[in-house]
């Protein structure tokens, strides 16, 4: 049987969890928080890189700011989007006002962003409102996720 190793959001324990069980809801060995919470993880600079190079599900991260219309406006289909495609995706969000390091290391020019990452590489990129979580699930589709 083969497993994925999965960060906690809450805890950062790395946790081994069966393929066959990511669809279940699974919750962490040392604090049981759920592995995947029903809205996007908020990543700092502590622990973003260990969250997008750590995890061996792809992590698609929202580059966003709270004064930005669109990444407000984008946000409930951000969310939808996680839950729609729970134990398949990670999703997180990271505030490119309070984070402007990781901002300027992926060379963010314009928000909202969506960055795709697989063991800490980018993998593809999209800037712009999505109006949809269909809509956002047929781009991840397109990159063979």
């Amino acid at each position: 049987m083969t497993s994925k190793l999965l960060l906690c959001p809450a805890c950062g324990a790395v946790n081994r969890v069966p393929e066959a069980r990511l669809g279940e809801n699974p919750k962490c060995g040392k604090c049981h928080a759920r592995i995947f919470p029903d809205h996007p993880v908020h990543l700092g600079h502590d622990h973003f890189l260990a969250y997008i190079q750590k995890n061996e599900l792809p992590v698609l991260v929202d580059f966003w700011a709270p004064w930005c219309g669109p990444c407000r406006m984008m946000a409930p289909v951000f969310e939808q989007c996680a839950r729609d495609m729970r134990g398949r995706v990670l999703f997180a969000k990271v505030d490119t006002e309070e984070e402007q390091q990781i901002g300027s290391r992926y060379q963010i020019r314009s928000i909202p962003t969506m960055v795709l990452f697989g063991a800490g590489h980018e993998l593809a990129r999209v800037s712009g409102a999505m109006g949809s979580s269909a809509e956002l699930q047929r781009w991840l589709k397109g990159r063979g996720i």
